[in-house]
């Protein structure tokens, strides 16, 4: 997987619905013990409420979890993890926590309000995309550096750290299914004097 969507950072959000207070909460993360001490937390938080459901995605071991935390069964849990498998989302744990008012929702009702407790909590967080990038590292002249810099751009990568020494040292993050094609650009650009070196990788967002 070279690329995959998840959330930006811990959010959250909520709304009544026929009186019951619906909160929705979300957290990046990257393993079952994390999504597990997050939902721990929520639970703590609100431990007076009447149900704190829960779902998440990873993509350690294309793990999917949920539950319905007491609500009647594919009325909760289900609904909250759905919203995240439609918006393709992964490495990310959801929470939807309920105080009841009073009123009953029906089946119908309680799909429609967890997905949209999960919906907001998402929304929230902000969507973003993440791709394995190259980090590279280029050599530069001053004179180069001026049309160097607008070219790491046009392929979507960021500029990490800058050196300026006898020559300019750049590293820079690049999505690597366009880090040949970048680098390629660069060689004929600079009449065959740069081209990069690559010297690590990582998972980054690329928004």
């Amino acid at each position: 997987m070279e690329k995959y969507k998840t959330i930006l950072s811990p959010a959250s959000d909520e709304f009544v619905e026929r009186r019951s207070r619906f909160i929705g909460n979300i957290k990046p993360v990257s393993s079952s013990e994390e999504a597990i001490a997050f939902i721990n937390d929520i639970k703590s938080k609100y431990w007076d409420a009447t149900h704190n459901v829960y779902a998440y995605v990873l993509r350690e071991g294309q793990t999917r979890r949920y539950s319905d935390d007491g609500e009647p069964q594919g009325t909760a849990g289900m609904p909250v993890l759905n919203v995240l498998l439609k918006e393709e989302l992964t490495d990310c744990v959801v929470t939807v926590t309920r105080y009841f008012g009073g009123v009953l929702l029906g089946a119908g009702g309680l799909v429609r309000a967890y997905s949209h407790g999960a919906k907001i909590a998402v929304d929230a967080g902000k969507i973003i995309t993440v791709s394995l990038c190259d980090i590279l590292k280029i050599v530069s002249d001053y004179n180069f550096y001026g049309r160097l810099v607008p070219l790491v751009s046009e392929y979507g990568g960021k500029i990490e750290d800058t050196d300026f020494a006898d020559g300019v040292t750049l590293t820079v993050k690049m999505p690597s299914d366009v880090s040949r094609a970048f680098d390629d650009k660069m060689f004929d650009l600079s009449n065959g004097r740069f081209k990069s070196e690559k010297i690590g990788e990582i998972f980054a967002s690329v928004d």
